[in-house]
Formats: C-alpha cells, sequence, structure tokens
C-alpha cells in the first residue's frame, strides 16, 4: 500500500479510477481508508478519481510521535495533494474527518471544487466533549469488546439497532481480536486532537459549493449543531437522511452516495 512521509509521519493512501473528477473521503476517528472500500466503485464507475486517506495516527498511517491539534491533519493533507499534484478536488469528510475538511477548507480553500460534510461539527459543545471522555476512559481499558459495547449506542439509529442487531452483537467479538493497545494508544491522541478545535467564527471564510448532511437520529452530532455548520457557510445546501444515525454510511450507504452523487453533478 502507498506510503509518503508528510510533517515527519508516514501517510498511507489509496487513489484509484482514472477520471478528472476527484473525491477526497476524510474518515471518521474509528475509521480508516479501508472502511470505503465498498464505496469506491460507484464513484470510479461514474468517472471519478477517488483518494482514501489514514490520518497521523489511523489505519496504516504511522503514528504520531507526541499529542497534535486537528489541524494538524488538514496540513498533512495538504502536503499529501501537492505530493499527488492534485490540485483541485472535491472533499467529503464525514464526522472527525468533517472537522478536518472544514479546517482544510478554511486555510486552503483554492485546492477545493466542492465540500461535503456528514455528521459533523465546527466546534466541541459540553455534549461532544462529554461523549468523547467517555470513550476515553473506555479505550482506556484496552479491551475491544468493552470499547465496543460501549460506543454502540452512540454511534447507530434505534431503527437500525432493531433491523440489525444479529450483525451488531458479532462486532464487539470481532473487534476484540483487531483493537490492541497501540491502537487505543493512538485513538486516544486522535481524540484529544480535538480539545481546542472550534471554527464556528471562521465558517464564513467557505465561499465553495458546500452540503451539509445530517442524520435524523444522530446523538453525537445532533440537529443543532449541524445548523450552526449550514448557518456559517453562506449558501450551503442541507439535508437530513431520515431514521439515521451518527454511522451514516454505515446504515444508510444508498442514500449517502446518491446526496453526494447529485450535489458533485450539480455543480460539476
Amino acid at each position: 500500500m502507498p506510503k509518503v512521509k508528510i510533517n515527519g509521519v508516514d501517510i498511507h493512501y489509496i487513489l484509484e479510477g482514472e477520471g478528472e473528477e476527484v473525491l477526497v473521503i476524510l474518515n471518521g476517528i474509528m475509521m480508516s481508508a479501508n472502511s470505503w472500500r465498498d464505496f469506491v466503485p460507484t464513484y470510479v464507475e461514474r468517472g471519478y478519481r477517488v483518494l482514501r486517506v489514514d490520518f497521523r495516527d489511523q489505519g496504516q498511517s504511522g503514528s504520531s510521535p507526541d499529542f497534535y491539534p486537528t489541524e494538524q491533519h488538514a496540513e498533512d493533507l495538504k502536503g499529501l495533494l501537492d505530493y499527488l499534484n492534485l490540485k483541485k478536488v472535491n472533499i467529503y469528510g464525514i464526522s472527525y474527518g468533517g472537522r478536518v475538511a472544514m479546517i482544510f477548507a478554511i486555510r486552503y480553500q483554492s485546492y477545493i471544487k466542492n465540500l461535503i460534510l456528514a455528521n459533523t461539527t465546527c466546534d466541541i459543545s459540553n455534549l461532544i466533549r462529554s461523549v468523547g471522555l467517555s470513550w476515553e476512559e473506555a479505550a482506556k481499558a484496552y479491551d475491544g469488546a468493552f470499547f465496543l459495547k460501549i460506543i454502540q449506542p452512540f454511534i447507530y439509529s434505534h431503527q437500525y439497532f432493531e433491523q440489525s442487531w444479529d450483525e451488531l452483537k458479532k462486532q464487539p467479538e470481532y473487534f476484540d481480536k483487531i483493537l490492541d493497545k497501540e491502537w487505543f494508544d493512538r485513538y486516544i491522541r486522535l481524540s484529544r486532537s480535538g480539545d481546542t478545535y472550534d471554527v464556528t467564527d471562521q465558517l464564513g471564510q467557505i465561499t465553495v459549493p458546500t452540503l451539509v448532511i445530517l442524520s435524523e437520529d444522530d446523538m453525537v452530532t445532533p440537529y443543532a449543531d449541524m445548523i450552526k455548520i449550514h448557518e456559517g457557510i453562506k449558501g450551503s445546501n442541507f439535508i437530513s437522511i431520515p431514521n439515521c444515525g451518527h454511522g451514516s454510511f454505515a446504515e444508510k450507504p444508498g442514500e449517502l452516495n446518491t446526496l453526494i452523487l447529485g450535489f458533485l453533478a450539480l455543480h460539476k
């Protein structure tokens, strides 16, 4: 798998497709480039190149030697785009990746053609801070099954729990096999990178076409938080996915792809 050293850390990426239009996907905090493997054909078949990226401390990218602010990922992304000679891209960021996308748009807007933000926030509310701290405490147990049992109720909607219970109840056992101490230590650094995150007053600087996607039953990034982004980015579009929780990529992949493709086609 290709990696390039950027700002002192090996950054793993996967670039697929041959189209002129490039879609960059930025992961949620517990995701990796591999999380999107089933999404890629939908875009490649429609003429897009898709760039999947693992942030430092995530997936197959290297570990950071110390703690860092979320802004570090925006600098790493710029370095990667420069390395790949990608001067104008579409960016889709979900949750943690949406935060990085907004920081990148504020700092390096000339690189962006269209911006798509899903299940994310422009600051760290007391609710999100409390959720983050509880997840960090669960991570310190270094127990994959325990960790999944703690976070699952926050990630998925009531409807998804009822429809997919047989699958969901297997996840803790699976994650217990793949999450080791290094993964948890990396996760904690990623989580703490948001301690000072707040771009609320800078959202007005973003002028590229922007789509804000809310999930109706998202407990982690609720309606009020995402409305703040929509109102802060003038002219942005806003849409809500019904009967869906924070993990929209897992619960409603078809609807999510339709929204992204439709928005990109509108501004192509």
